[in-house]
């Protein structure tokens, strides 16, 4: 439609709502009594059949017009009901008004519901409301047997306007009340096993817990630069060190850093930390959840990435150093980092020679090892220099930590530790983390002297995960990309030009 074209219905409707108000109607009444949602209107057709005082309310999808008599199809956020119309039940005046309305024009209707000679569940309207005219016209929407058709189908323009997105393609709503489930699912297996919901800050003097660049942004009251939360993790450690033993939390992250298929810059994550436990306890924990979450959404097996996924089987385990040595052909206890430099450099992997050894691995895993993981498994073990809040694996040298994540369809879904609790130790790593910053590493670590400093006071062995909320949903609704499960995903503005 053109510009032009659009600009002209518009005015046009303009003088609708003026000639509705010159008869008296008001276009835009404060509310409107409904008995029922139209789903339930229809599930209890049979008690509500033949009975007058059935009032519904929904926007025009569609419409029929045919001399004395109508068809039409309003939609509410529970579903649809085919509406008859006749000049003789709502009187001349009304019925007129109801040949001027426009689709996506919001109507009440009060009636009795019956069957048409076609068999479809219908409401016979005896009055009939205008409840918000509409001056924007719709995508162009067809209908037939009961099907949308010929809707609003350009996907950028359906992330951009996601209203019309859920007006024309009532579909997609599906997924965003699946979120709404899984959310309350997470919630319940974390409230009865006795955690406390918390709230860290979203604005931060010093941004940590993750390795990613920050949002900047400036208070003036206070004259200080501040930074959007890339993780809460260093705040729920101290809410432990201050003597909550089971936490968790709903945090809005935000990371300035590139987009794709599964990263958007700000997004939703559960974070929970547990004292006592190591991360063998954490992966029987979030093994759990998933099979909890799986049981309320009474699925078992989710179709993702062109996987079947079968939650109900037991979760593989392995070590990064064994699943290098089976997919890259990389034994881990001979290998330093000039090696894996010449590995990554045979296949093509971008490493840079100033790259330290668990940079180097982690690039190699990712190009090599991960695309292999497709049933659900944990990866343990990683190494020290890419996991400065990790504390090191028992019994070991210290090269590798105590670290999982969790891994299917190709993805990682979840990101765990047996917290570093040594205040020493934690001080020398993020101090060589700052060093990393020092030398351009725009995504290494920032040292908290808060936060080191509430570690002297003593911080009890913990246990702490982390999980993308996004990619989780995706999984669990089969949708491949990240901006299907946002109702509002960030966008390139669109060009002017």
């Amino acid at each position: 439609m053109s510009e032009r074209t659009l600009n002209e219905i518009i005015d046009q409707r303009k003088e609708k709502i003026k000639a509705l108000v010159a008869d008296g109607i008001n276009p835009y009444p404060h509310n409107y009594d409904r008995t029922h949602l139209i789903t339930e209107a229809l599930e209890s057709f049979d008690d509500l059949q033949e009975k007058k005082g059935t009032r519904l309310a929904g926007r025009l999808m569609s419409r029929r017009v045919m001399g004395k008599a109508s068809f039409a199809n309003i939609m509410d956020g529970s579903g649809k009901i085919q509406l008859y119309i006749g000049r003789d039940d709502i009187g001349v005046d009304v019925y007129m008004m109801f040949k001027q309305l426009d689709i996506g024009d919001f109507i009440g209707v009060s009636g009795e519901l019956m069957t048409t000679r076609t068999g479809e569940k219908t409401l016979k309207v005896h009055e009939l409301t205008l409840l918000s005219k509409n001056i924007r016209p719709l995508p162009n929407v067809k209908e037939k047997d009961g099907q949308l058709f010929d809707g609003f189908e350009d996907k950028e323009q359906r992330y951009r306007k996601r209203y019309l997105d859920l007006i024309v393609n009532p579909d997609v709503k599906e997924t965003f009340v699946k979120r709404a489930k899984i959310y309350r699912s997470i919630r319940t297996f974390f409230d009865n096993s006795d955690y406390l919901e918390v709230e860290t800050p979203i604005l931060q003097p010093l941004y940590g817990g993750a390795s990613a660049r920050p949002f900047k942004t400036h208070h003036n009251a206070l004259d200080i630069d501040l930074f959007l939360r890339i993780a809460d993790e260093l705040y729920l450690k101290r809410l432990i060190i201050g003597g909550f033993e089971k936490v968790f939390e709903f945090s809005r992250n935000f990371r300035n850093e590139g987009m794709d298929r599964t990263h958007n810059p700000e997004f939703t994550a559960i974070e929970w930390y547990e004292a006592y436990v190591d991360y063998f306890y954490l992966m029987d924990q979030v093994e759990s959840l998933f099979k909890h979450v799986a049981t309320d959404l009474d699925q078992s097996i989710f179709e993702f990435n062109d996987h079947e996924i079968d939650l109900t089987k037991p979760f593989d385990r392995a070590t990064m150093a064994d699943l290098v040595q089976k997919h890259a052909g990389v034994d881990l206890s001979k290998a330093d980092a000039a090696e894996l430099l010449k590995v990554c450099r045979e296949h093509k992997i971008d490493a840079t020679s100033g790259a330290n050894y668990g940079q180097l691995l982690d690039a190699l895993f990712d190009e090599l090892v991960q695309p292999h993981l497709i049933h659900p498994t944990f990866v343990t073990e990683y190494p020290k220099a890419i996991s400065p809040l990790a504390k090191h694996k028992r019994d070991s040298d210290g090269t590798f930590v105590e670290r999982f994540e969790l891994f299917i369809a190709g993805n990682e879904f979840a990101n765990a530790f047996t917290e570093l609790n040594d205040p020493i130790d934690q001080r020398e790593r993020l101090e060589a983390q700052a060093a990393l910053r020092a030398a351009g590493d725009e995504e290494a670590q920032t040292l908290d002297e808060d936060f080191l400093q509430a570690m002297e006071y003593g911080m009890p062995p913990t246990g702490g995960v982390g999980i993308g909320l996004d990619r989780l949903v995706m999984l669990l609704t089969g949708n491949r990309s990240i901006r299907d499960v946002l109702l509002f995903p960030q966008m390139r503005p669109e060009s002017k030009g």
